[in-house]
């Protein structure tokens, strides 16, 4: 992909984020996946971790070296003309200069980036160290003169026994990435929360993302609560898991 067409998506894909309250982006894991969601009418997609490695008989947390996942999203991207964004887990190891080089180099113009690092014994990462990859990131995007957009990803509610107990800390830690240069920040594990997706939301400025399942959940209630941007995770594909079984089950021996 040429980096006209690249620059254009990625300003597409910030402009997206400023007119959509919230920006939706299906995330898909292959060529068919994303061709359908692209018909379907959305304006922007995302790659999930997990489902790419699903469909690829790899593990997820980082059981694709980043060659193999640079490899396995360069033909979804070009087979879509929306903007595609990319979850590349912790960073795969890798610099963020290296990193931005080759999503660019295969026409990725947004990406997710995590704090637990599963290639390191599945640590998490300090506020200050996290913080600091995601500035890391934003120098070489603006280097490269693409306005990438990054997600940046914290797991503690994940981590923690109590979630409400750790708020302050994510709160904290949200606004860390926000200052280091994330266009938007993603705490995951709380979608079911009103209270603390209320309380991450009040205490940034940037786009809040969450976590949907697209058949349980409801987009007026993500609205409500000023969710800025709703992704899927694992959860588009195993809804389209749990229907191709129930289509298949009367036809089973």
């Amino acid at each position: 992909m040429d980096l006209r067409t690249t620059v254009e998506r990625a300003q597409r894909l910030t402009q997206l984020h400023a007119d959509r309250k919230p920006l939706v982006l299906p995330t898909v894991w292959d060529v068919w996946s994303a061709r359908t969601a692209a018909d379907a009418g959305f304006l922007a997609l995302t790659v999930g971790s997990h489902p790419l490695a699903v469909s690829r008989g790899a593990a997820d947390h980082e059981g694709q070296t980043f060659q193999e996942v640079l490899a396995a999203v360069r033909p979804i991207i070009s087979a879509v003309d929306v903007p595609v964004s990319v979850d590349l887990e912790a960073g795969y190891g890798q610099e963020p200069a290296d990193l931005i080089a080759g999503l660019v180099e295969v026409g990725g113009v947004g990406l997710n980036i995590e704090d637990t690092v599963h290639s390191d014994g599945g640590r998490v990462r300090s506020t200050q160290e996290h913080a600091s990859y995601i500035a890391g990131l934003r120098a070489a995007a603006d280097d490269a003169g693409i306005p990438v957009w990054i997600n940046g990803r914290t797991d503690l509610f994940l981590h923690a026994d109590e979630t409400a107990g750790v708020l302050d800390e994510a709160i904290e830690r949200l606004r860390a990435l926000e200052q280091a240069g994330a266009d938007s920040v993603y705490p995951v594990g709380i979608q079911d929360d009103d209270d603390l997706l209320a309380a991450v939301i009040e205490a940034v400025a940037v786009p809040v993302n969450s976590t949907a399942h697209p058949v349980r959940h409801d987009l007026g209630r993500f609205r409500r609560l000023g969710v800025g941007r709703i992704t899927f995770g694992p959860l588009l594909q195993f809804a389209m898991t749990d229907a191709m079984k129930d289509t298949l089950r009367p036809w089973a021996p």
